[in-house]
């Protein structure tokens, strides 16, 4: 009955499923949950698109990826500075002048140089062997203990002295007062939510929510040539070598009675002993001039089989693992794995849709050869 079986309605099987309807191949795309889109979709509450799987911000330096965004949709001219809460004290993300300033009551970019260059030197660290010592190599004392340690330590579920240095290969400097945390060319929210551009993007395909291709895999494989496997890579081989780590998310709504809660769209709070990560104000993502707002409060968690997978643990145990479901991804005819869950990689939204298009790309020009 189709061409392809796309198993997973997130960005990557939507983009997938959109460029092969333009090469004429007829789709099926199915997913578990009850709502197309995956990770970005929002939903709506008291009138604000509130991203429920957690932020999401658009950004790319790839021309391509934005004129191909900006062709589905309007995108505004959102910009993302977060702020950082750490006893009390708000600080600017990434770490700028006006981090600096705050911290050190300094002005000049060489008064910060200067500090964070001593920092270093007294710690001592010249081979980092764990997180804790490479972050304290590249931004020094204060910085980490304050702004880094606490925040990544929920992240993580695990001390900074027990994670890998190459989690944080770098952690970028800004000696000027720009609180733009991207350096991208490219940046924004679509206009309306990002379900629009799913919407979009699937206009026009057969598809069915609330369906679990693992109880009906069976019966779905018979509908179409290939599937499009967009989900945990280790499940769809019944986890014949183990499972995949992963770190998974909490969230906690709450609809305030007011119209401005914290006066930015991402607050994070570093310290420890606060339970969560962050705390989200959705309508500032999109300007809301809303009477009342929505925050989501977040919480890292250990995932189990069944919760949302969002952070792979990239350590050297998982990506042995991971390389031999890849191995064996590889020898499959009428499988085609694609998205962060069936590669096992952390992917930002243009990247995935990159990965996608190159595949597309891919696939139908060897067609045609």
């Amino acid at each position: 009955m189709y061409d392809f079986l796309i198993v997973g309605a997130g960005l990557y099987g939507a983009v997938f499923a959109h460029e092969a309807k333009k090469k004429g191949k007829k789709c099926l795309v199915i997913d578990r949950r009850n709502h197309t889109g995956g990770n970005i979709y929002n939903e709506q509450i008291e009138g604000i698109n509130v991203h429920k799987y957690g932020a999401h911000i658009f950004h790319t330096n790839d021309k391509m990826i934005w004129d191909y965004v900006n062709n589905l949709v309007e995108f505004n001219r959102y910009t993302n500075s977060p702020l950082a809460i750490f006893e009390g004290q708000l600080y600017n993300l990434p770490f700028n002048m006006n981090t600096f300033h705050k911290l050190w009551d300094i002005k000049t970019p060489d008064e910060a140089i200067a500090i964070i260059e001593k920092q270093v030197k007294e710690s001592g660290i010249t081979n980092p062997s764990n997180l804790e010592e490479q972050a304290i190599s590249l931004v020094g004392t204060d910085i980490y203990h304050k702004l880094i340690k606490g925040y990544t330590e929920k992240q993580w579920g695990r001390k900074a002295t027990e994670l890998p240095a190459f989690i944080i290969k770098r952690l970028p400097l800004r000696f000027t007062y720009d609180n733009n945390y991207f350096n991208d060319k490219y940046q924004g929210i679509p206009i309306g939510g990002y379900n629009k551009i799913t919407e979009k993007l699937l206009e026009g395909i057969d598809i069915r929510t609330n369906v679990d291709f693992f109880k009906e895999r069976d019966e779905l494989s018979t509908l179409a040539s290939k599937i499009v496997f967009t989900g945990n890579i280790d499940e769809y081989y019944g986890f014949k070598y183990g499972k995949l780590e992963y770190r998974s998310l909490q969230f906690e709504n709450e609809i305030l009675d007011t119209d401005n809660y914290q006066g930015n769209a991402v607050v994070n709070y570093t310290e420890a002993e606060v339970p969560y990560t962050r705390i989200i104000e959705h309508k500032h993502f999109e300007f809301g001039n809303q009477k009342k707002t929505v925050i989501t409060k977040e919480y890292p968690v250990e995932w189990q089989v069944g919760m949302e997978a969002y952070y792979p643990m990239n350590d050297e145990k998982n990506n042995k693992l991971f390389k031999k479901y890849k191995d064996l991804s590889l020898k499959e005819t009428n499988t085609i794995f694609g998205g962060r869950l069936a590669e096992y990689k952390y992917y930002d939204m243009h990247q995935v849709i990159g990965a996608a298009l190159a595949k597309c790309k891919k696939l139908f020009t060897e067609e045609t050869c």
